[in-house]
């Protein structure tokens, strides 16, 4: 079991999911409309790491972070 977490203006409570690989997380994430258009501009992070690759393989109790990009002033 993972878990995953939503920062910034991503309105989602955090999840506790099945998965093997990030990619795994990113299909089921993908089945939610509301998801769906932050996933294609966050950054992702695994247990603090910023990651690039969807072939990640996953650990029990690992730490999934999406990171929505931010404009500051």
């Amino acid at each position: 079991m993972v878990h995953v977490e939503f920062l910034g203006p991503i309105q989602k409570e955090p999840l506790e999911l099945e998965a093997q690989t990030l990619k795994e997380v990113a299909d089921i994430l993908n089945q939610d409309d509301e998801l769906k258009e932050w996933l294609s501009n966050s950054a992702v992070a695994i247990n603090d790491m910023l990651v690039s690759s969807l072939e990640i393989k996953l650990n029990d109790g690992d730490k999934i972070s999406l990171l929505p990009p931010v404009c500051g002033g």
